[in-house]
């Protein structure tokens, strides 16, 4: 018989910026009765999820902090022309941290998991057994909403955790190895050391479709970026003893586009959240930092009516798009500059810069002076074309 089910606030989707809302109000606010609908079996899914330590406020690192898995205090980047030691903290979560976090922080009851919603508004959740959640405000975090109604390039990857037979030779993490083949795009390898063991290894492309060409069950066997990771593996010289997990994924890379349109798209009058608020990075495709300002933010408002909550965080993306221009910009030079194969110079340039200038950058924070840094000097592609691909189609 179909339950109806009472709540002050319902959190549909229990990915990354679902779980922090809801660790952030368990913390915060532990009078809510708050409910995460999720479809899947866990918080968090199958995902490693890195950031710089300057990516987080002072003032929001109580949120993250309890998360964190593995941490350093500098990384390295090669390209053919150019590696270089950064002196910058770097973390990493598993998802599995956050399912746990989660689950501790939350009553019985209020993780409904492998639940799959039909419908979402700004006060009620329909589910597809005919359970209803009838909540004072909903927030939506199902992930991504019509992403044909934005510009983008994508940041796909295939990454593996490697047990090692012996001890590997990695002091810090290899946040961008780009002295491999230039493949799809502008390709590059990831690496993290999470033990003396244990390896995290990452192919990734910044490329002009999605798509990964993985072989499908019951498809041919051809797996070329499974192929060119063992190879990166073996010339490494480490003894693979099995391979932990795998995931894969492909997030946007903003070029422009239509804000409100993709807003629309999720659910007019719906809060949202996450990738399906538009709150990532346009160049990276990351959304940990906003996603941890959204959650902290959230949790310092007081009104979290589903009319409150549609406002505060439409008012919060709406803002946090339009002050990304720069961000769309550059990565219009990066796509349509230049030939795919060449994208790497341009991230080579500007891993010249100034390190701190390289931090503010991936934490969406970069001043005009900065601005000025990475435009100025010999640029990495044509003049002629980098002004046509800033004034290309949907800006």
């Amino acid at each position: 018989m179909a339950a109806t089910i009472q709540c002050d606030l319902a959190i549909v989707g229990g990915g990354l910026a679902g779980g922090l809302i809801a660790l952030a109000l368990a913390k915060k606010r532990p009078d809510m009765d708050v409910r995460i609908v999720e479809g899947g079996p866990s918080i968090g899914g199958n995902h490693l999820w890195s950031f710089f330590g300057t990516d987080v406020a002072p003032a929001d690192r109580w949120l993250i902090a309890p998360l964190v898995c593995h941490g350093w205090s500098s990384y390295d980047i090669q390209f053919p022309a150019h590696q270089r030691m950064i002196k910058a903290t770097y973390y990493s979560i598993e998802s599995e941290r956050l399912d746990a976090q989660v689950r501790a922080a939350l009553p019985e009851g209020a993780l409904m998991l492998g639940r799959r919603v039909l419908g979402a508004s700004a006060t009620a959740v329909v589910l597809d057994d005919g359970d209803r959640i009838e909540a004072k405000g909903v927030i939506d975090a199902r992930g991504a909403g019509d992403l044909s109604t934005l510009d983008l390039g994508w940041q796909k990857f295939v990454g593996r955790e490697y047990a090692l037979a012996e001890p590997h030779d990695v002091a810090r993490p290899l946040v961008m190895d780009a002295t491999v083949e230039q493949i799809d795009g502008y390709r590059f390898v990831y690496v993290l050391p999470f033990s003396a063991t244990r390896l995290f290894v990452e192919d990734t492309y910044y490329s002009d479709t999605p798509d990964l060409y993985r072989p499908v069950v019951g498809g041919a066997n051809s797996d070329p970026i499974g192929a060119r990771l063992s190879d990166y593996v073996a010339a490494g010289g480490w003894q693979v003893d099995h391979v932990v997990r795998e995931e894969q994924g492909a997030l946007p890379v903003a070029l422009g586009g239509d804000f409100e349109a993709y807003w629309r798209s999720g659910g007019n009058g719906v809060a949202k959240a996450g990738m399906r608020a538009g709150l990532f990075h346009p160049t990276t495709g990351y959304s940990l930092p906003d996603a941890v300002r959204t959650a902290c933010l959230i949790a310092r408002t007081r009104d979290l009516s589903g009319k409150g909550l549609h406002e505060l965080m439409h008012g919060f993306a709406a803002q946090t798009w339009k002050g990304r221009g720069f961000y769309r910009m550059l990565d219009k030079m990066l796509y349509r500059a230049g030939a795919p194969d060449e994208r790497y110079r341009i991230l080579e340039r500007f891993y010249r810069l100034n390190p701190a200038l390289v931090g503010r950058f991936y934490a969406g924070q970069t001043t005009m002076i900065d601005q000025a840094r990475i435009l100025l000097g010999k640029p990495p592609v044509k003049i002629s074309a980098a002004i046509r691909a800033i004034r290309s189609k949907k800006a």
